[in-house]
């Protein structure tokens, strides 16, 4: 029986497991003004153009109705009112993105996961060290980077995970928890387009979305329609 290529994917960074190798893809989409539903939903799903662009990314969608999500390590840095932050934005994040009934649930949970976060103690541009998640150390970190696991035959995740660097600020969890979360369920591209500043999660250049906005929402119900039936 021949074992599915699996592969680690992140805005910029692939890596074809067992062995890691790096390579560069798009990490967001360029437009101007408000996007048709289906052009936006293109974008942040496969980083396609508008007007119809050609995907730039494989598709990919969990393939169960329950992920489990969980913050897997809080370093010391963290604590205190980081911490009491770091967990309400995450219990907020699972209300909202469960709140869409998009045919998955978010589960956070204390023991073993689908998606782990990590808050770990390195600044945005260092290489992520200490997850010990291959695929996930070595790669440059942001202000937080998403990265998931998936196989390339079916398109299915097996695992994502969350790493927060200390650049960014404690009044950005929020925001970058929800971004993050509905990211790591497939829709992987962010959208560089002054419109979308303050309306949606994917902005490339704004963090002030605290909400998923419409565009948002269609997009997550579109990824998922009818693709766990009959599971």
């Amino acid at each position: 029986m021949r074992t599915p290529l699996t592969l680690w994917i992140a805005g910029l960074a692939f890596a074809a497991l067992p062995a890691i190798s790096p390579a560069f893809g798009q990490e967001y989409v360029a437009s101007n003004g408000r996007m048709s539903d289906e052009d936006f939903y293109r974008a942040v799903a496969c980083g396609a153009a508008p007007g119809g662009g050609p995907c730039q990314k494989d598709t990919k969608r969990w393939d169960k109705p329950e992920v489990r999500v969980t913050i897997r390590r809080l370093d010391d840095i963290y604590l205190g009112g980081k911490r009491a932050r770091a967990y309400a934005a995450l219990e907020r994040a699972v209300q909202a993105i469960n709140a869409v009934d998009f045919g998955v649930t978010l589960v956070a949970v204390e023991g073993a996961a689908d998606i782990d976060i990590y808050f770990i103690n390195q600044e945005t541009g260092s290489r992520i060290a200490g997850t010990d998640v291959p695929g996930v150390d070595g790669a440059v970190l942001g202000g937080a980077t998403t990265r998931v696991r998936y196989s390339r035959e079916t398109g299915a995740i097996r695992h994502a995970a969350i790493v927060f660097s200390t650049t960014l600020g404690i009044r950005a969890y929020e925001s970058v928890m929800l971004e993050e979360l509905t990211q790591a369920m497939g829709l992987m591209s962010d959208i560089k387009n002054p419109y979308y500043e303050g309306k949606s999660v994917f902005s490339e250049d704004s963090n002030d979305s605290k909400e998923l906005g419409y565009q948002d929402v269609v997009a997550l119900r579109r990824h998922y329609e009818g693709a766990l039936e009959g599971r």
